[in-house]
């Protein structure tokens, strides 16, 4: 009988997963893809194949599938209906905020839910749902090994003055520090450079990862050296609920002059500003991208006025750039914000192709652009497959194979 590891990406509306299949003669492949979101409000599950090909897309009832553990029963239950009796080797699992004592995939222990159960202060919106994930794998699969995988630790080695809060040492000591996120997509995108665009791969390169979250990452030699997100995934860009970098000010005058409370600042800046809190309609750049309402287009202009800013400054720390590379639901999905933040930023050498952009690329310059653009698909869950394969003894450490998304 085959062996599967499952790779699971929970958050507190969605709950994306990826399985992956050991034949008895053969390297890991791709078995499954999907997701389970609208979890709460109106939840429905999905799945393809290796191919591509429609398993299963059907609504779940909101009343049964109410939060992350509950969505893991429905997965579970579907996972059962298609490989009865199969071994899953191991699970591994997404953990946005490894603070300084993570810097790479670690295997999941009492001790290390401790230290991650910690850090949750500083992650309010994705921690304790990857937590949750691993609880309920560990009650309903306690033998199986599971591993953490981590958002911050793509950018452990960054430069010290990259990594520097200007803030007096004993409070840095504590682990006062910028981290960075969203590291599991820019590893992935820095691991396929050198087969999609070998040209640019070893060279400077900045990658917009813009979705519901939003960052970007300055990339020398396929290593990261600075980001935009720092101490917690706050800072930087304009995101769907979040605000993005704010002048520290602004808080001190939400607890010392509006008499908030530390809970209704934190519900604030991570659930009601950024493109929500700008445009009063809607956290999702679809809903706003061609509606009339000047507040809508206030929000995306904004969104693309912080990312061309945000691109200038990780210019400068680059000394120049190579490349720009897109990514992420908003990065590969929308052509116009991409235009517009190439046209913004075409001062540094941008000369976008209208046409390759419209068709997705995977290069979206014309050909003699100095500083060339591309978009490139993420695929945070095939980096987490390899991570708990290797750090298992599941899979040799070889290169994966792009085209059929394999782990070998």
């Amino acid at each position: 009988m085959d062996d599967y590891a499952v790779v699971l990406n929970a958050g507190s509306s969605s709950l994306k997963f990826a399985v992956y299949r050991r034949p008895e003669a053969g390297a890991w492949e791709i078995a499954a893809r999907g997701q389970v979101e609208g979890i709460g409000v109106a939840p429905r599950f999905s799945v393809k194949d290796g191919q591509g090909q429609r398993l299963d897309d059907r609504a779940l009832d909101k009343m049964v599938v109410h939060d992350s553990r509950s969505a893991l029963d429905a997965l579970a239950e579907w996972l059962r209906s298609q490989w009865g009796g199969a071994r899953i080797l191991g699970v591994g699992h997404r953990v946005v905020h490894g603070g300084a004592r993570f810097d790479g995939p670690t295997m999941i222990t009492p001790d290390v839910l401790r230290s991650l159960r910690a850090l949750i202060p500083l992650a309010p919106l994705h921690q304790p749902y990857n937590l949750a994930a691993i609880d309920a794998v560990a009650d309903r699969l306690p033998g199986v090994p599971q591993v953490a995988c981590f958002d911050t630790s793509f950018h452990r080695g960054q430069p010290a003055v990259a990594e520097l809060v200007p803030l007096p040492k004993d409070i840095r000591d504590g682990g006062v520090q910028r981290y960075g996120f969203h590291g599991l997509s820019y590893e992935y995108i820095a691991s396929v450079l050198p087969d999609v665009a070998p040209e640019i791969a070893r060279g400077r390169v900045i990658v917009a990862h813009l979705g519901s979250g939003a960052s970007l990452c300055a990339l020398r030699n396929l290593q990261s050296v600075d980001s935009s997100l720092g101490f917690t995934a706050l800072d930087g860009l304009c995101m769907g609920t979040r605000p993005g970098a704010l002048d520290p000010g602004v808080i001190l005058y939400l607890f010392q002059s509006l008499g908030l409370t530390a809970k209704d600042v934190e519900s604030l800046l991570y659930k009601r500003s950024g493109l929500l809190g700008i445009s009063g309609i809607s956290n999702d750049m679809r809903d706003l991208l061609g509606r009339p309402e000047p507040e809508a287009r206030l929000a995306v202009d904004y969104f693309v006025y912080r990312a061309a800013r945000e691109i200038g400054g990780l210019a400068a720390v680059l000394g120049g750039i190579d490349a720009l590379v897109f990514t992420a639901g908003i990065g590969e999905n929308s052509a116009e914000i991409r235009a517009r933040i190439c046209e913004a930023s075409a001062w540094l050498g941008i000369d976008l192709d209208p046409g390759a952009n419209q068709g997705r690329g995977p290069r979206i310059s014309r050909g003699g652009s100095r500083v060339s653009a591309w978009v490139v698909p993420t695929n945070e869950e095939l980096v987490i497959a390899r991570h708990t394969g290797r750090l298992l003894g599941l899979m040799a450490s070889r290169t994966h194979d792009v085209r059929k998304e394999g782990v070998r």
